[in-house]
């Protein structure tokens, strides 16, 4: 198969997860890394890949794709450049913490193939549970639960540049829910509070929140978020349909259950995000890669990550009037 060149932007924790799984894709080559910093030499070699600045990396024709994977506030800026210079686009979320800027900027990717990381949309175990509502297993869907809790508060430097925890960390139950639900919400109540950690509250963002989408033709979808779970990673989604319950649970580092006079002890469930979507990161690369090849059109794109910063920017709203929002 022949091996396309891509350009890998930023190294960081995001970096390291998508440039590995690029470079372990049969049908992609990481050209270059670009991102300055000094701990970026180290991935660079892992690679293969040459350090090099942006300019250069997309004024070089060989580069038909890049992953952007910089920090946030730059994660516009440079689709924007890579759309300018004709390469295919794979952008971790948020598109951009602004919506307005965002929704601006959006006629410039016009014709670009563009695929927005919501990874969640790749984990096999939400694939399957997706397959199984559209095959009516249980019936007509009614309502959603989904369950995403951090196992510990990020570190007080994170909190104001991550644009919130709506839209760093709800915005992916977001998108789950509007892909799982088959209709967009057209209300929006959430609530929220800062429970975990107070330098969260001094920050003026929140770290636990429930969040109720409603759709047009009635149904619901309740999100539980926190910052902290004190189990791990919890990862669960419920789907509520006519004739029963499809469920998405918890995935164990292993299936091992100890079974002793005191009960059962089983295997604890994945201790962060990395573990727990391994395989959902390397599936959206290997679709990214399928883009390059012409086999398939990008799943996720500019649109979704508009309609998700709509939503997260209504989740703060709500908590802010303590109303509901029609959107």
């Amino acid at each position: 198969m022949e091996r396309i060149d891509v350009a890998l932007i930023g190294a960081g924790r995001m970096g390291q997860i998508h440039g590995r799984n690029a470079a372990a894709n049969p049908g992609l080559r990481v050209k270059y890394v670009v991102d300055p910093r000094p701990g970026a030499a180290m991935l660079t070699r892992e690679l293969g890949a040459q350090p090099a600045p942006l300019e250069l990396a997309l004024a070089d024709p060989a580069v038909r794709g890049v992953l952007i994977c910089s920090t946030t506030d730059c994660h516009l800026e440079h689709a924007l450049a890579a759309a300018a210079a004709g390469k295919a686009i794979f952008c971790e979320k948020p598109i951009d913490l602004d919506l307005d800027k965002a929704r601006r900027a959006q006629p410039r990717f016009d014709g670009v193939p563009f695929l927005l990381g919501f990874n969640r949309r790749f984990d096999p175990h939400y694939r399957a549970l997706k397959r199984r509502l559209e095959a009516g297993e249980a019936g007509a869907l009614e309502a959603l639960h989904i369950v995403n809790h951090d196992p510990a508060a990020p570190p007080p430097g994170f909190v104001p540049t991550s644009g919130g925890l709506f839209k760093d960390f709800t915005v992916h139950d977001l998108d789950t829910a509007r892909w799982l639900l088959g209709e967009e919400p057209a209300e929006v109540f959430a609530t929220a509070s800062c429970l975990v950690d107070a330098s969260i509250g001094e920050q003026g963002d929140v770290d636990t929140a429930r969040t109720v989408l409603k759709t047009a033709g009635g149904r619901l979808c309740v999100i539980s978020n926190t910052r902290r779970s004190g189990c791990g990673y919890d990862q669960r989604i419920e789907a509520y349909c006519a004739r029963g319950l499809l469920c998405a649970d918890n995935v164990r580092i292993d299936a091992v259950q100890a079974w002793c006079e005191g009960g059962a002890v089983a295997s604890p469930i994945h201790p962060n995000f990395a573990t727990r979507y391994r395989e959902a990161y390397s599936a959206e690369i290997d679709h990214f890669a399928d883009v390059l090849h012409g086999r398939a059109a990008p799943q996720i794109g500019y649109a979704d990550g508009i309609v998700s910063l709509v939503l997260a920017e209504a989740c703060a709203a709500s908590v802010r009037d303590a109303t509901a929002i029609q959107l």
